[in-house]
Order: structure tokens, then sequence, then C-alpha cells
């Protein structure tokens, strides 16, 4: 027995190295398994990170183009208030005019109105005079305030 048993240890050993190295084989498959599926899952990852980095630049350019666009407006909504503004001021300027005109007008009315109203009464008097001067001197009241119209003479044919 004594030369079999180291036989039977290094079958033993033998055995417990092959096994040792076909767990070894197996670990190192099933890691070398996993590091392929890392590398496909980081390979995935990287096409992504770069999908979403065009995507995220396009959104910046996009932002910075509708920013643009933003500040272009509002250049014109301000351009457009200061015109609307400049509009109420000159209406306002037109309105004062056209208002010191109308008074202008009224005024000159009135003064011709006055004027009109003087000269009625003047008339009115002086008809007065001359009726008191021809009463005076016994002669008919030439003006009565109707006035006779003569009749047209018919042109001979």
């Amino acid at each position: 027995m004594a030369p079999s048993v180291p036989r039977t240890r290094a079958v033993a050993a033998i055995r417990m190295k092959q096994i040792s190295l076909d767990n070894q084989s197996r670990m190192i498959r099933r890691l070398r398994t996993q590091l392929a599926t890392a590398r496909r899952e980081a390979d995935a990852i990287k096409e992504e990170h770069k999908a979403n980095q065009l995507a995220l630049e396009a959104s910046h350019k996009v932002i910075a183009g509708l920013t643009e666009i933003g500040l272009s407006m509002s250049k014109k909504i301000e351009m457009m208030k200061g015109k609307n503004q400049k509009a109420k001021e000159n209406h306002v300027v037109c309105h004062q005019k056209f208002q010191a005109r109308i008074q202008e007008a009224e005024d000159s009315m009135q003064a011709q109105h006055l004027i009109i109203e003087a000269l009625v009464e003047e008339k009115d008097g002086l008809l007065q005079t001359i009726q008191g001067l021809q009463e005076a001197n016994g002669a008919p009241a030439p003006f009565d305030d109707e006035w006779e119209e003569e009749p047209e003479e018919q042109p001979e044919e």
C-alpha cells in the first residue's frame, strides 16, 4: 500500500489541480464574457453619448437661434413702441393745432358776428336818423325794410 499511497496522493493532487484549472478556466470564460458584455455596453453608451452630444449641440444652436430671434423681435417691439408713442405725440400735437384753429375760427366768427351786430345797429340808427330827417322835412319814407323789385324789361324781338 505504501507505493500506491503516494500515487493516489499524486493523482488526487493532480485531480485537485485539474479541478482548480477547470474552475479557473470557467472563471476566465465567465470574466471574458462579462468583459465582452461590458465592452458592448460601453460601446453602446459611447454611441448614445455621441448621439446625446450631437442632440445637445443641435439644441444649443436652436436655442441660440431662438434667442437671436427673440432679441430681434424685442428690438422691433421697442421700435414699434417708440413709433406708437411718437404717433400718439404727433396726434396730440395735431389735435392741439386743430383745436387752436377751431378756436381761432370761433373767435373770428364771434368778432365778425359782433361787427355785423354793430353794423346792423349802426344801419338801424342811420335809418332812424334818415326817417327823422324826412319826417322833419315832410318827405315820404323811402326805406321801409321792404324792397320792391322793378319788373325786368322785356327785350324787344
